[in-house]
């Protein structure tokens, strides 16, 4: 019997012990849990929208690989994930960027266009995540057509003094190890805090030991995928002075990753791959693999004067993107690299982002009215570098500004009504190959990529909402226009996006996507019942999409399909389920469940549905959290099951996915050690070892499975001493 064995079955029979007579006076301490209730909506500033909050807590109960992929657990909301580690938020299948990301009250800025490009930001620094369904242009502008996904950190101390929590952690499947350590404190009214967090892990192992690239056999090696091992460190300081009437708090965080692709899959060189080299650790992280720094530095200022409650919120970023290969030439690349280039060889491409935000709100009442008026700017600064191109380097330009009204009917019965007017210029550089390409007359000349270009946005948006509190009862709908404005990729791309295994060539005259909607939500909450249906609509009279065409690139891609953005209407639809049941005292039933599809109007692909659309799904979960004794506190047994159906509605190049099966237990308890507590927290995710494809999966299009039995285990140590307050 191995010590996990051994481990489990301390903590259950723990868990199951039964209590003496004196334990069972004591007060019930009960897993803490989010309750939305209804009337929540009647101070937001979301309006009718359909809002989920999750705490710390539960981020870290529900932990997986990265922060979307715990979020993904959600209903309605899933993971782009490429390995193990990396994702992208995708709300009711739309991602990339429509779907907005809002740290601290300012959007996260990195290259979210890419499949390959991961969200850089540390779930452990997160205190709350609220996750915004559905379009919310009226108060986030261009992107968050979608949703979107709204990050705080943990709430300020209300006594003098300081805490924090050190957690450790590790996982079986790519034997990761790590620690976090997040501290926060307090001096009458001045606040401060901060955390930093690392990561190590291995190639993690997938359910197969051969996949296919290209109907090429790759065998895998202990059923790892090769050279997707990483290392990943953040920080994060904060400190500021707070009161009712004024605040203003700074938010500094540096995220930085180093990780590696699955070596066999970069482009269309799966035999170029020497499983020797790679296959002589797990460890290392060789070519092709990615460096990406972000650093953040945001200021929060709050006023309160009279009826007027005033946020301004100023941002600073910068995303700084280096990819790592060995030269492989394409085309007319020459077969050596030049001895006389500046770029490093093995640099194949760099981005260089730089963001400057700020947000303004003023919140009053006018007579019955509750008034929200704000607006926002933005700047960006887009650098690029390497011998491998995709898109140029580009600037941005973007302003807004909206109002919101609230206004009362009565008690029960709550109007919304948004508009908003946003403007937006872009202006892509010109790009020259550094090489030369002989054309049919001979002539050998160095190609223009991509031409000088400048675009202007403009488009006015709306939002209708209403809810009706009756009795246990809640009801919201909200009607309104959102729209997109499109970005450099979609603009100016002409060049070879290895991840994605395609040439893409953008459009220059593509216009912004306008989107109406309508979602409803029916939700009710009584004795040990709670129950909410989410059914929304949505049309596009004119989505961006990339479009595979027949062609293949034979100068560039080394025979890669040439994929082109273009425009088509799409109607989409779908609703989201949630019902919670509470048998007995200390147990509870979960059934989440969602489904979305979406079908092209018009276009080239009639008929067809969206790019990385999920499949259907119902998770069921079976939880109990018996009351606590002298030495556990807070017990809790968690089994779940997620069925999720095939998905038999795609795009070309993309194949079927089947449907299948995939079962998790999680448990956890406190344990006392004098006046503290040790939070300690088991998870067996994928139990059986299941092979099974993720629709919304990066590597699903090498029908690389998902990442087989992932034992993890955390232990939260807390720390820190707080005193009377001030």
């Amino acid at each position: 019997m191995n010590r996990l064995t051994i481990a489990i079955f301390v903590l259950s029979y723990y868990l199951f012990h039964p209590v003496s007579a004196q334990e069972k006076a004591a007060k019930t301490i009960g897993l803490k849990e989010i309750q939305i209730e209804g009337k929540r909506y009647k101070q937001s500033g979301e309006g009718a929208m359909s809002v989920h909050l999750l705490t710390s807590d539960s981020i870290q109960k529900y932990q997986a690989g990265s922060l979307m992929q715990t979020l993904s657990r959600l209903p309605g909301v899933n993971a782009i994930g490429i390995g193990a580690s990396q994702s992208k938020p995708q709300i009711r299948g739309l991602g990339f960027n429509r779907v907005a990301t809002i740290e601290n009250g300012i959007k996260h800025e990195g290259q979210q266009w890419g499949v390959d490009h991961g969200l850089e930001i540390d779930q452990y620094s997160v205190g709350t995540a609220e996750i915004i369904k559905g379009a919310s242009s009226f108060m986030y502008g261009s992107d968050a057509i979608g949703g979107v996904i709204r990050l705080s950190p943990p709430a300020e101390l209300q006594e003098n003094g300081w805490k924090g929590n050190m957690n450790l952690l590790t996982k079986s499947n790519n034997a990761t190890y790590g620690a976090s350590m997040q501290l926060q404190g307090r001096k009458g009214h001045w606040v401060f805090g901060g955390g930093i967090t690392h990561l190590d892990y291995a190639d993690y192992r997938v359910p197969t030991d051969t996949v296919h690239v290209y109907n090429y056999p790759v065998r895998l090696k202990d059923r790892k995928v090769r050279n997707t091992a990483g290392r990943e460190t953040s920080f994060q300081l904060r400190g500021g002075y707070t009161s009712d009437q004024f605040s203003s708090i700074f938010y500094l965080s540096n995220y930085y990753t180093k990780i590696g692709f699955f070596a066999n899959a970069h482009g269309l060189e799966p035999r170029g791959v020497n499983p020797a080299q790679y296959d002589r650790s797990d460890r290392d992280i060789l070519y092709p693999s990615q460096h990406v720094n972000h650093f953040k530095l945001i200021n929060r200022n709050f006023i309160a004067r009279g009826e007027h409650k005033i946020w301004v919120d100023l941002g600073y970023q910068r995303n700084y993107r280096q990819e790592y290969n060995n030269y492989t030439a394409h085309g007319y690349m020459p077969a050596v690299y030049p001895e006389s280039m500046t770029i490093p060889i093995n640099l194949e491409r760099l981005y260089d982002k730089e963001i400057y935000n700020i947000t303004l709100k003023d919140q009053f009442i006018l007579a019955k009215h509750r008034l929200t008026i704000g607006g926002n700017a933005e700047y960006q600064d887009n650098k690029i570098d390497g011998w491998s191109f995709l898109i140029p380097s580009f600037s941005q330009k973007a302003v807004g500004a909206f109002i919101h009204d609230q206004y009362p009917i009565d008690d029960q019965t709550m109007l919304y009504a948004a508009l908003r007017y946003d403007y937006s210029r872009i202006h892509t550089a010109s790009y020259q190959d550094w090489f030369p390409s002989k054309l049919e007359n001979n002539q050998s000349i160095h190609i223009v990529r991509a031409d000088q270009l400048t675009r202007n946005f403009s488009s006015l948006v709306w939002s209708l909402g209403a809810t009706r509190q009756m009795g246990s009862w809640e009801t919201k709908v909200n009607i309104g226009k959102s729209f997109r404005a499109p970005i450099a990729q979609e603009l100016a791309a002409n060049g070879v996006n290895y991840h994605y295994f395609s040439y893409e060539k953008g459009q220059a005259s593509l216009s912004p996507e306008q989107s109406y909607q309508i979602d409803f939500s029916i939700a009710q909450r009584s004795g040990n019942t709670s129950f909410a249906f989410t059914p929304f609509f949505n049309y596009f009279s004119n989505y961006i999409y990339l479009n595979p065409t027949s062609g293949y690139d034979q100068y560039y891609g080394a025979g890669n399909q040439i994929f082109e953005y273009a425009e088509s209407r799409v109607r989409r639809y779908g609703a989201e389920l949630s019902i919670e049941y509470r048998p007995f005292t200390y147990w509870k039933l979960a059934l989440l469940g969602e489904y979305v599809r979406s079908e092209q109007l018009s276009g080239s692909k009639k008929g067809y549905t969206l790019p990385f659309s999920p499949a259907p799904s119902v998770l069921l979960d079976l939880s109990y959290s018996p009351k606590g004794n002298t030495f556990f506190k807070e017990p809790y047994l968690s089994l779940d099951c997620k069925w999720t159906a095939s998905q038999p509605h795609i795009v070309p190049p993309e194949d079927k996915t089947k449907g299948y099966r995939v079962f998790n237990f999680r448990a956890g308890t406190q344990l006392a050690l004098g006046k503290s507590t040790v939070q300690f927290r088991l998870q067996i995710q994928n139990i059986f070892d299941t092979k099974y494809m993720d629709h919304t999966s990066f590597y699903r299009l090498i029908s690389l499975p998902e990442q087989g039995r992932n034992i993890i285990l955390s232990i939260g140590i807390p720390i820190g001493k707080l005193s009377q307050a001030q």
